[in-house]
């Protein structure tokens, strides 16, 4: 797998980054959206620079300029619900970008610290030839986005698969290498120390779909 660590060289991402992670901001669950939103910005600029172009002309009202344009077909896909902030950051930028959403969530049998993941419902246009961007802020075990994908009957050949996470513990991206192909891209905002006896990433920021639309039951 091919991972990207976007936040290793300084830039406004690491601001952003820290205001989402400094729980006297995160009370403001609009602004820790927003943040999100941002963050998805510039890791779909930096990934935009990966992708296949292709050359044309534009009509200016004084003249022709020849530039280039994206030449791939890009899909978009989040995983429900907290990737909404994020997929909303990729598609400002990948705007003719089709779309996808899959739900997918811990489920404890139990009522212990073991869960598996369900992933219930989709609703995806197809992947064949086409670069897929799926999009989750937190990569933990990696569980989520390895049973989304085969849920989203990846036979169809995506030319290419790309996973876009604002923050990775080690042992998910371990999880990803060993069960997904060489040839994924892995983009991350930040990775973090570990995850804890509970599989939540540390130091991490909490749970990021509930700090965007609020607890759930």
């Amino acid at each position: 797998m091919l991972i990207h660590t976007i936040s290793e060289n300084n830039s406004v991402l690491n601001h952003f980054l820290a205001q989402i992670r400094d729980i006297s901001i995160q009370k403001d669950s609009m602004r820790f959206r927003k943040n999100i939103e941002r963050i998805g910005e510039i890791m779909a600029y930096e990934l935009s620079k990966t992708l296949e172009y292709k050359n044309i002309e534009v009509e200016t009202p004084l003249g022709i300029k020849h530039t280039t344009t994206i030449a791939d077909n890009v899909v978009l896909c989040s995983i429900l619900r907290a990737g909404l902030a994020l997929h909303t950051g990729f598609m400002n930028i990948f705007d003719n970008a089709e779309n996808g959403f899959v739900s997918a969530y811990r489920h404890h049998p139990n009522n212990d610290d073991f869960f598996e993941i369900l992933v219930e419902y989709q609703a995806a246009p197809s992947f064949k030839n086409k670069n897929l961007i799926l999009i989750d802020p937190m990569l933990a075990t990696g569980q989520s986005i390895v049973a989304v994908l085969h849920k989203l009957h990846l036979e169809q050949k995506p030319k290419e698969i790309h996973i876009a996470v604002v923050i990775a513990a080690p042992e998910g991206i371990a999880f990803l290498e060993k069960n997904l192909p060489d040839t994924c891209h892995l983009w991350v905002a930040a990775i973090d120390d570990r995850l804890n006896e509970k599989n939540y990433i540390i130091p991490g920021l909490g749970d990021a779909g509930d700090l965007a639309y609020g607890s759930k039951l």
